[in-house]
């Protein structure tokens, strides 16, 4: 099997049931960027025990309006670089440091994004991660063949509205699997 060809940019990685790495356990991953250098994603279904309140408390950013959902989790968007703060949007706004990705969506690293939404200035939809994903040049790609992952498209739905804890089955639900259900034997014809 092949994936040479493949990209999965703007696609959302599912882990599968007996993914061995338990930073990945049941997660949903959005990929924003795959290349011939390798893929970077963002984990859309693992809240941190911090509030989008508390991380603005915390980083000096005084609320102006209240928070459409003040109790709003920080996501933890994976292991690398835990520290950094990313927004995945839709509107692509006029911030410092934004990566516009295909199906209108942006993420944006600079702290201007959450200095909006603490002014209630912000994009509507958003989600706020530390940390993110990331893979070397091929690595994904032997992962996929490793049978690690399952891939489905992604939505605003998926990303935006559904609940954290729902994700993963609803993720693989859109593809037609039923995760109770899969083995973890790789089968090569």
């Amino acid at each position: 099997m092949t994936l040479a060809n493949t990209n999965f940019t703007h696609c959302c990685l599912i882990a599968m049931p007996d993914m061995e790495d338990s930073r990945f356990s049941e997660t949903v991953t959005y990929i924003v960027k795959h290349d011939d250098d390798g893929a970077v994603g963002l984990v859309i279904n693992k809240p941190l025990e911090l509030s989008l309140t508390k991380l603005l408390e915390e980083i000096r950013l005084p609320m102006l309006r209240p928070l459409a959902d003040p109790e709003m989790p920080v996501l933890f968007g994976g292991p690398v670089s835990s520290e950094a703060g990313f927004v995945l949007h839709k509107e692509k706004g006029e911030w410092n440091s934004s990566l516009v990705i295909e199906g209108g969506l942006c993420v944006t690293s600079s702290r201007d994004i959450l200095d909006a939404i603490s002014q209630g200035k912000g994009p509507r939809d958003y989600l706020v991660v530390l940390g993110y994903a990331g893979w070397s040049a091929g690595q994904l790609e032997k992962e996929m063949v490793d049978n690690s992952w399952l891939v489905c498209p992604a939505d605003e739905q998926l990303l935006f509205e559904m609940p954290f804890e729902h994700r993963w089955q609803a993720a693989a639900q859109k593809i037609g699997v039923d995760l109770r259900l899969l083995t973890g034997q790789v089968g090569h014809a």
